[in-house]
């Protein structure tokens, strides 16, 4: 008669093997949803001050509802904030699936590769969505700015997912602050 010991080992050894990315996608994205929503925010607390305009997600309603940008801000707030939540929600997973790079720790690859998608976040945002969609045309100080946005979106979205992604060894520690390493 076997004991319980060997019914778990004998089971488990029949157990089909797991995808190594079954638990990172969907932690990644998790991740991601967060990190997009806090880097959202960040952004935008960065941008409104020194733009003094809404994010051009409001042109974008005012398209959809009509009127102008500035009679819908709490719709284009929203808008941007779920589009900035949705990016890092792909950001996540797409992190997750990263397997380039591991020389370096995943807080450093976080703002490493956070700081390239936000830029091209804002390549992509200001030639299709603002140029060709929107018919808007940002001043060389307007278009410096909203690159500015995105890459501080960018690094937010990178930190926040590096550092609680796998491969840190405890994301609920907290750094500590000693003399030397």
């Amino acid at each position: 008669m076997a004991t319980r010991a060997q019914r778990w080992l004998t089971e488990s050894d029949h157990q089909p093997e797991r995808d190594e990315h079954d638990a990172t996608v969907p932690s990644g994205l998790v991740r991601g949803l967060q990190a997009g929503f806090v880097a959202t925010l960040i952004m935008t607390a960065f941008r409104l001050p020194i733009m003094r305009s809404l994010p051009p997600s409001a042109n974008a309603w005012a398209r959809v509802a009509g009127g102008d940008p500035d009679d819908h801000p709490v719709a284009g707030l929203l808008l941007h904030l779920w589009y900035g939540t949705a990016a890092g929600a792909l950001f996540g997973v797409l992190f997750a699936l990263l397997e380039a790079e591991q020389a370096i720790e995943p807080e450093q690859r976080g703002i490493l590769w956070g700081s390239v998608y936000g830029m091209g976040l804002s390549a992509f945002g200001s030639q299709v969505m603002l140029d060709r969609s929107l018919g808007v045309r940002l001043d060389a100080d307007e278009i410096a700015l909203f690159h500015a946005a995105h890459l501080v979106y960018g690094i937010a979205l990178g930190a926040w997912v590096g550092s609680r992604t796998e491969g840190v060894d405890d994301p609920e520690t907290e750094y500590e602050y000693g003399e030397g390493n």
